[in-house]
């Protein structure tokens, strides 16, 4: 099978400052990310990798699919919550049954909530120097 990175191939997710580019190809469970192994990117850490798996699992598809996904910005929690999204668009895009099953477990849900930027006058966004009366 000719593997294929097009537009129409790919489910996008978003977390924070992370952004992560996902394909899903007919394999047997296997994750590369940023062309690294998943688990070694991931840094071994078992809450990553399910929160990754999770939209598959539901599914009963874990080992059906390799995800191969490109991410870049924010930290590990950030990418993995952004590769979760992007597994969900990409199967909600491939068939319109499964868009039902995960919206009910809130896979497809885009977390909008980011960093907030620094004010003038303030140390950080809302930190305020000490106040003194005297």
């Amino acid at each position: 099978m000719e593997l294929r990175f097009e537009k129409k191939y790919i489910g996008i997710g978003k977390r924070k400052k992370s952004v992560a580019r996902v394909f899903l190809i007919p394999g047997t469970g296997n994750i590369t990310i940023n062309k690294t192994n998943g688990t070694r990117y991931l840094q071994y850490n078992e809450t990553y990798l399910n929160n990754i798996f999770l939209p598959l699992e539901k599914l009963n598809l874990e080992k059906q699919f390799d995800i191969i996904a490109f991410v870049n910005g924010g930290g590990l929690t950030g990418q993995s919550q952004a590769i979760q999204l992007g597994i969900s668009r990409f199967l909600c895009k491939d068939n319109q049954n499964y868009r039902k099953i995960l919206k009910s477990f809130g896979f497809l849900t885009r977390d909008s909530r980011i960093k907030e930027r620094k004010k003038y006058g303030l140390r950080k966004a809302r930190k305020a120097p000490q106040y003194s009366k005297r």
